[in-house]
């Protein structure tokens, strides 16, 4: 905003407020601080008007754009007289126009500076490096949890107050939206609100929120909406230099981190109309949404090319190494293998050796606990009312008989059928049949007498798995 005229038009456009003077005098309350005025206004008004005036003067007469400069822009005298006289205004007229090009000029730059500004403050973010105008640490004005904080809450509010029949509103930042939209080779549709606007209602009720233009939006567009009583919709605001409300505008990203402003519709629209202008302009965009989807496709193409290439000669190379090192194993694994040979000829004649000899000391070990089993056992009884007949049948079929006293315990039948030396097992128990009994480890204390096998039994040898 170059001159007061147009703080003044600006101040118009965002809070509703038509009274000139009225808004001249909340300006320089403000110290002439438009972002500061508009910020003070929208938080702390109810009836806004009030706070500076008792009666503000109507007017019918919409505001005008910024990319028209006021009719009657030129210097502002510091006194209260009327208006300026024709010869004035023609007086003025050449300031006049060079301060509305002067103003698109500095919409367009101001619009790309912001946008390299966010994508670099974002960086300077993911560094930690963010300083403020002194060099003190500050917060961003707007950092991307709170840009897309504030697109929720705008797309919260819209579905409260109109429905979810609505352009699918990206709840991202703006800059996230730019991309979304890149990424996807489409346009993107930015839709301004201004709450306090006496036609925003009727515009988004009948307009914005009829289906056919809904659908029209959702299919062919990425579609962005921000109030201006947040930070990000006044700063796109700002860069569009929206001044007439309801404001609608398609944006595509350019070169440089730079924006493509493409159309701009302003002030309420029936459906058919913005719809028209949404054809037009996607109609005249194209040829370059085409062109950027084949340079995009040809860049992929490009690369996987590449890709190919390179993988095809990383394969070559590895092959030859593969070759050589191929050799070389080959080589290095004959050396090997007579090493081998040798030293498993060695490891073999002594393990057979090892073998040997601890066989031969596991059946002595084996004879000697026999021995001392069978030692254990005393000599066999004669034949009396106090003697046991036992006889032991084996898997094999071999058969065992011996006669013991009937205070002998179980314990001593395992040790005669181990000192007999029939079984190459370890474990095994003794049954009897007619009923069938287990003498197991619990059995083992008792007597031949308590366990029922006197005055004779027959014991069959069952192999534990």
């Amino acid at each position: 905003m170059g001159d007061v005229a147009d703080k003044i038009a600006y101040f118009q456009a965002i809070t509703g407020v038509e009274d000139a003077d009225l808004c001249t005098e909340i300006l320089a309350a403000h110290g002439w601080d438009l972002e500061l005025a508009i910020s003070v206004f929208t938080s702390q008004n109810r009836h806004p008007a009030t706070e500076y005036a008792s009666e503000p003067t109507t007017s019918n007469t919409p505001p005008t754009s910024t990319n028209q400069p006021p009719a009657e822009t030129g210097l502002v005298a510091g006194g209260s007289g009327g208006p300026p006289g024709l010869a004035w205004k023609i007086i003025t007229l050449p300031f006049s126009i060079i301060s509305g090009s002067l103003g698109l000029i500095s919409g367009a730059v101001g619009l790309g500076v912001w946008a390299a500004g966010g994508v670099l403050s974002y960086s300077l973010r993911m560094i930690g490096f963010n300083l403020g105008r002194n060099g003190e640490s500050s917060s961003p004005l707007v950092s991307a949890s709170a840009s897309a904080a504030e697109a929720m809450s705008f797309v919260d509010s819209f579905d409260r107050d109109f429905g979810s029949i609505r352009p699918s509103f990206i709840a991202e930042g703006f800059m996230d939206a730019l991309q979304r939209s890149r990424h996807e080779f489409k346009l993107l549709f930015v839709y301004l609100h201004s709450p306090e606007h006496p036609d925003t209602p009727m515009f988004c009720e009948r307009t914005l929120c009829n289906e056919a233009l809904v659908a029209f939006i959702n299919e062919n567009f990425v579609a962005w909406g921000g109030s201006i009583r947040a930070s990000e919709g006044f700063k796109m605001s700002n860069s569009l230099k929206a001044s007439r409300f309801p404001f609608c505008a398609v944006v595509m990203a350019a070169t440089n981190q730079r924006i493509a402003l493409l159309q701009q519709v302003e002030g309420p629209k029936s459906p058919d109309e913005l719809l028209t202008a949404l054809q037009r302009v996607l109609e005249e965009s194209a040829p370059v949404l085409v062109s950027a989807r084949l340079e995009a496709e040809e860049r992929r193409n490009n690369i996987r090319l590449r890709e190919e290439q390179d993988a095809a000669y990383l394969a070559a190379l590895e092959a030859d190494q593969a070759r050589e090192r191929q050799r070389q194993e080959e080589q290095e694994r004959q050396e090997r293998e007579a090493a081998e040979a040798e030293r498993k000829r060695k490891e073999e004649e002594e393990a057979r050796e090892r073998a040997a000899r601890e066989a031969a000391e596991r059946e002595a070990a084996l004879a000697k606990i026999r021995e001392e089993k069978l030692q254990s056992l005393g000599p066999e009884p004669a034949k009396g009312p106090d003697v046991t007949q036992v006889l032991v049948r084996f898997p094999t079929g071999e058969r065992k008989e011996r006669r013991f006293q009937c205070s002998t315990t179980i314990q001593s039948l395992y040790d005669y059928v181990d000192s007999l030396g029939c079984l190459e097992v370890e474990k095994y128990s003794l049954v009897s049949n007619f009923p069938r009994t287990v003498y197991g480890s619990e059995k083992l204390a008792l007597s031949l007498k308590d366990a029922g096998l006197h005055p004779q039994a027959s014991l069959f040898v069952e192999l534990n798995s």
